[in-house]
């Protein structure tokens, strides 16, 4: 998908070491319970949609985390090759999410 802001790994790591990210995986609950980056949220792409609509506090009740607002900088979403993470990125855009871009790919650096 054209346009999608992407974010390097050594970008990535800068971000995380400043604690200036906010990463959310959007790979399968299985896939995540394989591993993955420390501190990153897990919304399944095919959630997101509804997960981003959801009052906060339902989202907090779900996901036991804040929800990301639409002005929030640095939302970076994942996958393991960037298919996923690329339609997660097109979606928060959809949604009016500004500040937001996508690791990829992952599982290749």
């Amino acid at each position: 998908m054209a346009g999608a802001p992407t974010v390097s790994l050594p970008e990535l790591r800068s971000l995380l070491a400043s604690g200036q990210a906010r990463l959310i995986d959007v790979r399968s609950r299985e896939e995540v319970a394989a591993g993955t980056i420390p501190g990153a949220l897990n919304i399944p792409v095919s959630e997101l949609e509804s997960a981003l609509q959801m009052e906060p506090a339902a989202f907090q009740a779900l996901y036991s985390a804040e929800k990301p607002k639409r002005e929030d900088e640095n939302l970076i979403f994942f996958c393991q090759v960037g298919k996923r993470g690329s339609q997660a990125t097109q979606l928060a855009r959809g949604l009016g999410y500004t500040g937001y871009g996508e690791v990829r790919p992952l599982a290749g650096e």
